[in-house]
């Protein structure tokens, strides 16, 4: 399937490892420039070295999506190395633990700084760019706990509901921009950050015994996503076949999510 997407300008935030450097590579495998940022110099750097195989163009940045300065100067920095932005995924994030009586109102701060607010900033400081394109999009990746209350994820259930809401609001005010917003959302994918959970759920189980009994118990399918399969769906959303897709709310769990 042609995406058309080659010469296209994107910017992936928390794009040095997991699913970010995987949308980050699937972009750059269709012909895209690519901009990615994090907050490990280490873990940047070697994300944009392993980038520059496929992609003509490659920026990358160290960056923490929490600070509004560093925001701003990551979007223009990326515009500038790019030539401009046509696409824009917010993908930075992390799970926040704790059930509602241990986060504190620091944690809850936190997280939605994180999640929500650096969505906010990010697309605010692109939007200037996004309308000098002809083919602008945003792809928020969020998380199927939005819609599918969860205490054992306390924080992200209740904010990514907020990030979803961010989504369908911002593709409505945008459409007339002709800027095109669609969330992606996430159930149990493989990705570094859950041998930190189970580090704290299960430190007696392996991890290949961890995930597989959490995918047993959730996941109709019964296995754990790879974050190609996250990746696809995105780099489909960037290009010229999902044209008219806007204010879509997609889910890549397997089947989680015991709503319709």
């Amino acid at each position: 399937m042609e995406l058309n997407l080659r010469g296209r300008r994107a910017l992936v935030t928390g794009g040095s490892k997991g699913i970010g450097l995987a949308i980050a590579e699937e972009l750059a495998a269709e012909g895209a420039h690519v901009a990615i940022c994090a907050r490990n110099a280490g873990e940047v750097d070697a994300a944009a070295e392993g980038l520059r195989a496929t992609a003509e163009v490659v920026h990358a940045q160290v960056a923490d999506v929490t600070d509004p300065e560093a925001v701003r100067e990551l979007v223009a920095d990326s515009a500038r190395a790019l030539g401009g932005l046509d696409i824009l995924v917010n993908n930075a994030g992390g799970a926040h633990p704790g059930n509602f009586e241990t986060l504190t109102d620091e944690d809850w701060r936190a997280d939605l700084d994180v999640k929500l607010f650096s969505q906010i900033r990010c697309t605010r400081e692109a939007l200037p760019h996004l309308r000098r394109s002809g083919a602008a999009r945003v792809i928020n990746i969020n998380a199927v706990y939005a819609r599918y209350p969860d205490p054992s994820f306390f924080a992200t259930t209740v904010n990514r509901a907020a990030c979803l809401n961010l989504s369908k609001a911002l593709a409505i005010e945008l459409a007339g921009d002709g800027i095109l917003v669609n969330s992606v959302n996430i159930g149990f994918v493989v990705t570094p950050q859950w041998e930190n959970i189970r580090r704290r759920r299960a430190p007696d189980l392996s991890q290949d015994e961890f995930l597989g009994k959490l995918a047993a118990q959730e996941v109709p399918l019964g296995r754990f996503g790879d974050v190609r399969e996250v990746s696809g769906l995105v780099a489909f959303l960037a290009g010229d076949r999902a044209s008219y897709l806007t204010g879509t709310s997609i889910d890549v769990a397997g089947g989680m999510g015991k709503y319709v």
